[in-house]
């Protein structure tokens, strides 16, 4: 019998800008960035995708980049048509938008040395980030985040995905881009609900890592609810920051069953999906981490002076922490999202839950019945606030 052993690296790079007002012509950081493309022998080309909601809120958005490209870039020819997809979830259960995208990059000649620009929410990056990814078997994908949470959370990281028989993200590939693009201004298009979402993967994150930046959302809860630009900046950037850092000094591709950075995500699959994602992505994230917590405080791991502090600035932030969904059939719809979860990790369930703020632990059981009650404290929670 003969073997051969097989093992090999492979180093991704990326960098996440910030900035403002990145297409106008007084702006240079997309030129310079597209100035690294030079080399002779290849006509690169790029596809740019837009999330149709973003597009509605900037009615000059493909006049500006059409400018910006024959201007600032020549060396790359877009392509003729930009293409706009449905924002938010509806763009990833669609497969029939999948099966677009891909069209378009055959159609118009994107090859591999070429690019697909995705611009928009985390729901159309994730679309865009898979056509890109198993076209050609991976195409440079760039990101420009429209929203807090894709600019903070989504749209920094590896992963890429569209939703299949019901279950999120089940169809997916892990594919860094090349390079993420966050501009602030793009943020004032969006609504309270989408400005609020974002903040919960912020606190998500802050709650596992770091309880300094944890107390300085506490102190400014009032402030970024009431869309203070600075706050929110420094928020972003801090979050995409520790994302990054948990990808880089971590298992980027998610070979083991740990997944920190889902403290929360469990539930809040679920409730998307039985709310027929009426609930939004970050609104579910903040309702999962405050069941997670109560979770922990039940089981006797987080302190009740922990709990409550987390629960008011959920609260102060303008979060719902509870959704009659959570308690439909007996409790038994949410329940069946760990099973959910648990074949998604690969079969061996890890949940993320807090010792403290600022310190998680992994546990690989949930007792339903807990949940149950957990799931009850937080609708009487509701129950008195609205008294």
């Amino acid at each position: 019998m003969q073997t051969i052993k097989q093992s090999f690296k492979v180093e991704y790079s990326y960098s996440v800008f910030f900035t403002q007002y990145l297409f106008e012509p007084s702006n240079p950081l997309l030129a310079d960035f597209f100035k690294t493309f030079n080399e002779q022998g290849f006509q690169r080309k790029a596809l740019v995708v837009v999330d149709e909601g973003f597009s509605a809120h900037q009615i000059d958005l493909a006049d500006q980049i059409q400018s910006y490209f024959s201007t600032s870039i020549p060396n790359i020819q877009l392509a003729p048509n930009i293409i706009t997809v449905p924002g938010g979830e509806a763009s990833k259960n669609d497969p029939q938008l999948f099966d677009l995208l891909v069209q378009a990059i055959d159609v118009y000649g994107i090859d591999r040395h070429s690019f697909v620009i995705g611009i928009g929410g985390g729901a159309v990056l994730d679309l865009v980030g898979y056509a890109a990814a198993v076209s050609h078997r991976g195409i440079k994908l760039i990101r420009i985040p429209t929203t807090v949470l894709s600019q903070n959370d989504s749209g920094v990281g590896v992963k890429n995905s569209i939703n299949f028989n019901g279950k999120k993200n089940f169809l997916g590939t892990f594919a860094p881009p090349i390079a993420v693009f966050n501009d602030l201004t793009f943020l004032k298009t969006l609504d309270d609900r989408d400005w609020r979402g974002g903040i919960a993967e912020a606190i998500k994150v802050a709650l596992i890592k770091d309880k300094g930046f944890f107390e300085w959302i506490e102190e400014r809860a009032t402030a970024l609810a009431n869309r203070d630009e600075p706050a929110m900046a420094y928020l972003i950037h801090r979050c995409a920051e520790m994302h990054t850092d948990h990808i880089a000094g971590g298992d980027p591709f998610e070979f083991g069953s740990s997944r920190p950075l889902d403290f929360g995500h469990w539930a809040a699959h679920k409730l998307e999906y039985l709310t027929d994602f009426q609930v939004r992505h970050g609104e579910a994230v903040a309702i999962g981490i405050a069941l997670d917590c109560v979770y922990a405080q039940k089981i006797g791991k987080l302190s009740e002076a922990d709990l409550n502090r987390i629960l008011d600035v959920l609260n102060k932030l303008g979060f719902d922490l509870y959704h009659s969904k959570l308690s439909e059939n007996d409790k038994v719809n949410l329940r069946n999202g760990l099973q959910e979860f648990r074949e998604h990790l690969g079969g061996r369930l890890t949940i993320m839950l807090l010792e403290r703020i600022g310190l998680g632990v992994e546990v690989h059981e949930l007792d339903p019945d807990i949940i149950a009650e957990s799931v009850d404290y937080l609708e009487s929670l509701k129950i008195i606030h609205s008294i």
